[in-house]
């Protein structure tokens, strides 16, 4: 016989789902950390909503626990970063969820919430440094013109993938391009990088005439704008979906998921392996690595000299050509 006090399977479940529920939903101060990060340091949306799932990841790791931000202990935090670890996720994965542990924590203190860090001496695991793999020029180009129809969409997706590749710029800042943010007639594009930095960049020949054709009157962007806007700011967006809205990350993943396909390279080609590709093959053309940094957005120049490496045969073939004792022997 049951016990008196004991619950029903009913009454487990929803205990449970509360539980569930409770491990979803912030504590003030972890919320009032958050909008600290958008308002006082300007961290753009992207960074924000990255920032706010590894929170929610942190605090039902606590719940479960019993444990609170003012309870928890140096030991925890290594604990928090053994379970990541054993559940298989990437390093910079981990280094990026202790980083916003970190922050949090700091953020504890400055604002008397508590007088102490426990994560001031863990130690974060070095993040691996990853060569970017970058297309040749040839495969570049025979994935670009793939697309050469002369309909709407085909204008769209032609002008999406010359402005990626062309200016190195990441997806959510070619989505994000309005019609102000470019100069046609100088060639140029405003964007909005990371942390809400602005740079201009140059469109190039081929860009600049893919857009030129997207915006053709009456026959490509003209085609896609709806009969009323159901969304703010979409009037002005550069890229377009069918529906008329503002085309999305996700949008533009399609499109160069659909042209990888036909070229024979899906799962090996994606929007920031052309970002990949835009550096490597600036450098391999003799640019300045200062250049390639503002092209990029890069706020450091050392996130800009990893793409060094993937020239190390360029930087042989000059040396062999050039230096009168490279093949000497």
């Amino acid at each position: 016989m049951p016990r008196k006090n004991s619950l029903s399977r009913k009454e487990r479940s929803s205990q449970l789902k509360q539980r569930q529920l409770s491990q979803q939903v912030l504590p003030k101060e972890w919320e009032d950390f958050l909008a600290w990060l958008t308002i006082e340091r300007g961290r753009a949306l992207n960074t924000q909503q990255a920032y706010t799932r590894d929170l929610k990841r942190y605090h039902a790791y606590l719940c479960e626990h019993e444990l609170t931000v003012m309870d928890v202990e140096r030991s925890d935090v290594i604990a928090f970063a053994l379970r990541l670890q054993s559940q298989g996720l990437a390093r910079a994965s981990v280094v990026r969820m202790l980083a916003t542990v970190k922050g949090l924590h700091r953020y504890c203190v400055v604002e008397g919430i508590r007088c102490d860090d426990p994560t001031s001496d863990v130690d974060m695991p070095s993040p691996p440094t990853a060569l970017p793999k970058a297309l040749s020029v040839a495969q570049v180009a025979t994935f670009i013109e793939s697309v050469d129809g002369v309909d709407a969409v085909a204008r769209r997706d032609r002008a999406v993938l010359e402005v990626l590749y062309g200016t190195g710029c990441r997806i959510s800042e070619v989505v994000s391009m309005s019609l102000a943010d470019l100069d046609m007639r100088e060639g140029l594009a405003r964007v909005i990088g990371k942390g809400s930095r602005e740079r201009i960049v140059p469109l190039g020949r081929s860009a600049l005439s893919a857009l030129q054709f997207w915006f053709a009157a009456e026959e490509g962007r003209a085609l896609m704008v709806p009969k009323m806007w159901s969304r703010k700011g979409d009037s002005q967006a550069v890229f377009l979906n069918q529906r008329g809205g503002r085309l999305s990350r996700q949008g533009v993943w399609l499109i160069v998921r659909r042209y990888a396909r036909e070229v024979g390279l899906e799962g090996v080609l994606t929007p920031h392996v052309l970002r990949h590709s835009c550096a490597t093959h600036m450098l391999n053309g003799g640019a300045d690595i200062r250049f390639v940094q503002e092209l990029l957005g890069h706020a450091s120049i050392s996130t800009t000299q990893i793409y060094t490496k993937v020239s190390t045969e360029k930087l042989w073939s000059v040396y062999k050509a050039a230096h009168p004792r490279a093949l000497a022997g």
